[in-house]
């Protein structure tokens, strides 16, 4: 009897590609802010193209914090504006600001790559 008090009269309602759609992008945001770990957002990424139901898809998202006021991921988005008056005015700037835009989420939750002079501060010392 307890099974039935679980799922009273409610059938689980199937989930649409739209849905599926929206919570990995979801989960994209929450790996590039660092709370997952690109293992764990490989794996429910997978999950959540294979589940079936609306409730398969927020236990995906269940123990991370609710976005709802964030459309796009802060991380992508550049202010378009500045990047064409930086273009006018100082192209090379508009080509670091661009740069440093689309670096920025990648530096944050990443170590340091082997090629990078992690293990050497002498390289990037200046005389």
């Amino acid at each position: 009897m307890s099974d039935s008090e679980e799922h009273p009269a409610s059938p689980a309602l199937r989930a649409s590609d739209a849905e599926r759609d929206q919570v990995e992008a979801q989960l994209q945001l929450h790996y590039t802010v660092g709370r997952l770990t690109l293992p764990e957002l490989e794996d429910r990424a997978v999950a959540a193209y294979e589940a079936r139901t609306r409730e398969q898809l927020q236990h995906l998202l269940a123990d991370l914090p609710g976005e709802t006021d964030q459309s796009a991921p802060p991380t992508r988005v550049i202010d378009s504006r500045l990047l064409i008056v930086l273009l006018c005015v100082s192209p090379p700037a508009a080509l670091i600001y661009w740069l440093i835009s689309q670096r920025a989420p990648h530096r944050r939750g990443s170590p340091p790559q082997a090629g990078e002079g992690a293990g050497d501060g002498t390289q990037t010392a200046s005389k």
